[in-house]
């Protein structure tokens, strides 16, 4: 038993020795070559008379390390200039001046520009009708100032020339102003023959200033009184233009004055004359949407109002909004149409609170 041990121990060792040879020898080649290889640079360092070198012909290889930061890698890039200036480049800021397009872009759908002449569809206010009638019935006795008192009054009397003169003259100082005290002036005016182009032009601003007044503004409205007659002398032989745009060219002379005086003066209605009652009662009964001028209460009036409407509905309103829905404290009790109005008792009178007298009680 002791030799078959013996003899399987020897085969073990035999058995390693075979299997770590050639690892060995693999190991031995590898330091081989690395002794060689160091032996070959030492020759080639050290200098010799057959190959001399200098220090600075000397290469010696060094790995770097690898940074760790990314190296940013930068090129020349030659910049190509299209020759079409449609493609491929981008605008300057003076191609987007208006007027000035260089370059065809997209453009964006922009919200149309309303005119007086444009015709849009717009739904009219509910009950608008009936609402109408309502202001016309109470309006059928005729008893506000503008009835009897309105710039259209002026001059009745006078040649159609003059008539139209004195209807200018009477819208100019209607602004600011009530109708009787307009009527007032315009009176004065007539009974001393200074309701002609001539005659003012002539005349003096101060005796102008003198018969005009308390008229609102009355020394700048003399003061065009006196522009509008020569302008009246020289350009027109004495008559005032015909056209809403020369009436608006006129010194004083505003969109509510210049549609007054075509539709009065030369029977052309090409608008609808909104002045503060106007503007205020459309306001109030939601004809317009919450308009903040009386121009701007104009051009939406005129959107869905029919044209049969436009003279008739001045004086209506102005009267409704002289004796009714004033502008403070309207009496919307004594209104007939208060329930279609949604302003209706908004700003009515408020009712008054007796006040109750106390007494100090005696000590």
């Amino acid at each position: 038993m002791c030799l078959c041990h013996q003899q399987v121990g020897h085969m073990l060792i035999q058995l390693r020795n075979y299997t770590l040879l050639p690892l060995a020898l693999s190991q031995t080649k590898f330091t081989n070559r690395m002794h060689t290889r160091a032996a070959s640079i030492k020759a080639e360092m050290a200098p010799s008379e057959h190959n001399p070198k200098s220090e600075s012909d000397i290469c010696v290889y060094v790995r770097k390390k690898r940074s760790r930061k990314p190296q940013v890698i930068t090129e020349n890039i030659v910049k190509v200039e299209p020759q079409d200036p449609k493609l491929g480049s981008l605008p300057d800021i003076e191609e987007f001046a208006y007027n000035k397009p260089s370059i065809d872009l997209p453009q964006r759908k922009s919200k149309p520009i309303l005119n007086d002449n444009d015709k849009t569809e717009v739904k009219p206010p509910s009950n608008w009708v009936k609402v109408l009638e309502g202001i016309r019935e109470m309006r059928s006795l005729e008893n506000a100032p503008v009835d009897s008192m309105g710039c259209e009054k002026a001059g009745n009397s006078l040649p159609p020339n003059e008539r139209r003169f004195a209807v200018l003259i009477s819208s100019l100082l209607s602004s600011q102003t009530k109708d009787h005290v307009t009527h007032g002036a315009i009176q004065r005016l007539h009974d001393n023959n200074l309701l002609k182009p001539e005659a003012i032009d002539n005349a003096d601003e101060s005796t102008i200033k003198e018969l005009i007044y308390p008229v609102g503004f009355y020394t700048r409205k003399a003061s065009n009184m006196k522009k509008i007659a020569k302008i009246s002398l020289l350009d027109y032989h004495g008559d005032i233009p015909n056209t809403l745009e020369a009436l608006l060219s006129l010194p004083g002379i505003g969109p509510k004055m210049a549609h007054l005086v075509m539709n009065v003066a030369w029977n052309n209605v090409q608008g609808i004359c909104v002045d503060t009652h106007v503007h205020r009662i459309c306001n109030r009964l939601g004809w317009v949407p919450q308009t903040k001028t009386p121009e701007e209460t104009r051009k939406a009036l005129q959107i869905w109002l029919p044209k049969e409407e436009w003279v008739p509905v001045n004086p209506l309103l102005v009267g409704f909004g002289q004796t009714i829905c004033t502008p403070l404290r309207p009496s919307c009790g004594l209104c007939s149409v208060s329930g279609l109005c949604p302003s209706a008792f908004r700003e009515a009178t408020p009712k008054k609170i007796p006040r109750v007298k106390t007494k100090l009680s005696e000590s």
